[in-house]
């Protein structure tokens, strides 16, 4: 696949401002600070089309992403950031719930930090996501922080925590672009093939 296209259309908070048309959705979940805005940044060759932050923690929207007007990225909010009051990591919480119970993206990436082992509340997310039979894609981010050594080490944990997940997971750098024609070709592959489901 090729980024002709990135467009940012709109941040929602309650249910009656999630997008609900036919277009293939792929949601991005993760930790705050896992790298999803920098992830969108680099797959797409835009800086500032999603704001970075060095604040864990500061989206607090599920935000669209229009690509190549053809699919969506929907970034929703991290989780796990201890600083953050409880009942704003409540709402945070609540969010996602209702967006992928209530409006069933076609898929959901999982955002794992490559330098440390899953979290908690990676494993509790990945549980969940799979009791509401979603099966993630796998994507560990921040490798160009880590050696080669460190990296096969990543892979290794992930593939084996993660067994049910539909495709090996991806390592991913938003500064070297590594893993970044894999993460496209297999946005073309979803989306083609859901184009094509009667």
């Amino acid at each position: 696949m090729k980024i002709i296209s990135s467009e940012y259309i709109k941040s929602a908070v309650l249910p009656s401002q999630f997008i609900e048309d036919n277009l293939y959705k792929m949601a991005l979940a993760g930790r705050s600070n896992v790298g999803k805005s920098s992830f969108i940044n680099s797959l797409v060759n835009r800086r500032k089309l999603a704001h970075t932050s060095s604040s864990p923690g500061k989206t607090q929207t599920a935000n669209y992403y229009l690509i190549n007007n053809s699919f969506y990225l929907v970034d929703l909010p991290g989780y796990g950031y201890a600083k953050r009051d409880k009942t704003t990591r409540a709402s945070f919480g609540k969010l996602i719930e209702t967006y992928l119970l209530n409006f069933r993206p076609q898929a959901v990436m999982l955002l794992i930090d490559s330098r440390h082992e899953p979290t908690q509340n990676d494993k509790v997310m990945y549980e969940w996501l799979l009791y509401h039979f979603y099966t993630p894609y796998i994507l560990l981010t921040k490798t160009d922080k880590i050696s080669k050594n460190q990296m096969s080490k990543s892979l290794k944990t992930a593939k084996e925590y993660f067994s049910d997940a539909p495709h090996p997971p991806i390592l991913y750098s938003a500064q070297t672009g590594q893993g970044k024609q894999e993460v496209l070709d297999l946005l073309q592959h979803l989306t083609e093939t859901d184009n094509l489901t009667p």
